[in-house]
């Protein structure tokens, strides 16, 4: 092409892809300062959000209109206010599920560690997260908000009416199995955890009121065989931290003690062979190999897996925000 002659492609999308640090670190500043909770208190001109969160006024000028700009505002006559997602994840201690401890974990945890990632994919080997005690709690806490996200969205996409006995076989937390719980008053759940995870599960059990449906045990989860037979698994939030032949022995286990045309569900993030891969799930794959090395695996080789196990994949199911359920049915 001639040096004097207009491009014509549009490339919008490569600026926006490559820019997009900017967004999200506006997001975290805007979460860390309260902005979002200074405008559901009625703080909604950017001199009335310096005031509230104590930055100068050209500031929350510039995060309220980055904020809006992100439609996580609204901004009309000089006045800002909170969108349907910023007033149900955004606003503290008001919000149906306060994300900031997401936001913190992004903003202190991978997005440095993002910084990585070219020895990642020199080397094929995770970074250094350089954890303390206080970098873990802020892993933990993040992470198990996310989680929350995830269980809320699986229990509003996924119908468990009809099912008695669940195995909640190896996850991060118990919020799946409480969600189907709670909305399924006759199911009853075990839950087959890794051993230092048992006395969490048991607090958040009894929390939440399920405790007289529940039992825990300790088991490493590529051994675990409970005892029993359920119409209901979830193995969810776990084939990621497995190796290939790890995950065939928890399906097969999984398969042992379920009864035929019991329901299974494995939600993780997966990479799949459509026209368009969904972004979030290939995003997770560099994360996830960036900071620990564990795995995002292919949708059509745990299919492979299932079906080797006595499985049949029934249906992919998205979830806004949020990994993918594989459902499939004991055969």
């Amino acid at each position: 092409m001639s040096s004097n002659q207009p491009v014509q492609a549009d490339p919008s999308r490569i600026l926006e892809i490559a820019t997009g640090y900017m967004a999200s670190q506006q997001l975290f500043a805007a979460s860390r300062i309260g902005l979002f909770k200074a405008v559901a208190n009625g703080a909604n001109r950017p001199q009335d959000i310096a005031a509230e969160t104590g930055v100068s006024e050209r500031m929350a000028r510039t995060l309220g209109d980055a904020m809006a700009s992100l439609d996580l505002l609204t901004r009309k006559d000089g006045k800002y206010g909170l969108t349907e997602a910023a007033a149900a994840f955004l606003v503290g201690d008001e919000a149906d599920l306060d994300l900031a401890p997401f936001l913190t974990f992004l903003r202190e945890i991978s997005y440095p560690h993002w910084l990585q990632f070219s020895k990642t994919v020199d080397t094929d080997e995770p970074g250094d997260l350089g954890m303390n005690d206080e970098r873990w709690g802020t892993f933990m806490a993040g992470v198990m908000t996310y989680n929350k996200l995830h269980a809320d969205m699986f229990s509003n996409a996924l119908d468990f009416a009809g099912h008695k006995n669940a195995l909640d076989l190896g996850g991060l937390a118990p919020n799946f199995a409480i969600r189907a719980m709670q909305a399924n008053k006759d199911l009853n759940t075990t839950f087959a955890y890794a051993p230092d995870f048992v006395e969490g599960i048991k607090t958040a059990i009894a929390d939440e009121g399920v405790a007289d449906r529940s039992t825990v045990i300790g088991v490493p989860t590529p051994e675990a065989k409970p005892e029993g037979e359920f119409d209901l698994v979830f193995v969810n939030h776990v084939i990621h931290r497995f190796s290939v032949d790890e995950n065939k022995q928890i399906f097969a286990n999984a398969r042992a003690v379920a009864s035929k045309g019991a329901k299974l569900t494995v939600l993780d993030f997966y990479l799949d062979d459509n026209e368009k891969q969904r972004a979030i799930d290939a995003q997770h794959a560099s994360e996830y190999h960036v900071i620990d090395g564990t795995v995002v695996f292919p949708e059509s080789e745990v299919c492979a897996w299932l079906n080797d196990t006595g499985w049949k994949p029934v249906e992919m199911v998205a979830l806004p925000g949020s990994p993918r359920v594989l459902v499939a049915e004991a055969v």
